[in-house]
């Protein structure tokens, strides 16, 4: 993928102590992982497709949309939901080594993207109250007040949009 190749860990090793979730100590772990991967609304921030790389995508997420851009924790709490879904899909159906998260603000709208080197495009398909998995797209669509994908010439941005008043 044009731009990712061999930018597999982030700027610095952090420390993988394991600490009792709280609001602060999650606010300390997001701003550490903007520390150390980059922000997403200045510059797409390439990520490991590994699993954990959820939780790091879902923190940039948060800090970015709640601190930086001022907005709710309503509208914090569905992006970061949905940036988790996407990058679970990208992980777990690329097979791409690195995948790229950028978020952008616009009057009255938030964009987040998720690029991968991979043109297979993403189905919705439709769930069943007892299915554990496959919901990812699903949630998508219900939650974000819209939803695509772009081909690009080395692979596909698979975005959501959803309402964000201005300040």
């Amino acid at each position: 993928m044009a731009g990712l190749e061999g930018r597999e860990r982030p700027r610095e090793h952090a420390d993988a102590a394991a600490v009792r979730w709280s609001p602060t100590v999650e606010d300390e772990h997001a701003l550490k992982s903007l520390e150390l991967y980059g922000n997403p609304a200045e510059a797409e921030v390439p990520l490991p497709s590994r699993p954990e790389s959820a939780a790091t995508a879902r923190r940039l997420t948060q800090v970015v949309i709640l601190r930086h851009w001022g907005l709710t924790p309503k509208i914090t709490e569905e992006a970061v939901l949905l940036v988790s879904e996407l990058v679970g899909n990208a992980v777990r159906h690329t097979g791409a080594r690195v995948f790229g998260l950028r978020l952008h603000r616009r009057r009255g709208w938030i964009r987040v993207e998720v690029r991968d080197p991979s043109r297979g495009l993403p189905c919705l398909m439709p769930v069943q109250e007892l299915d554990v998995s496959g919901r990812g797209l699903f949630l998508v669509d219900k939650l974000a007040d819209r939803w695509g994908v772009d081909l690009l010439p080395r692979g596909k941005t698979t975005w959501f949009e959803m309402r964000a008043p201005d300040r």
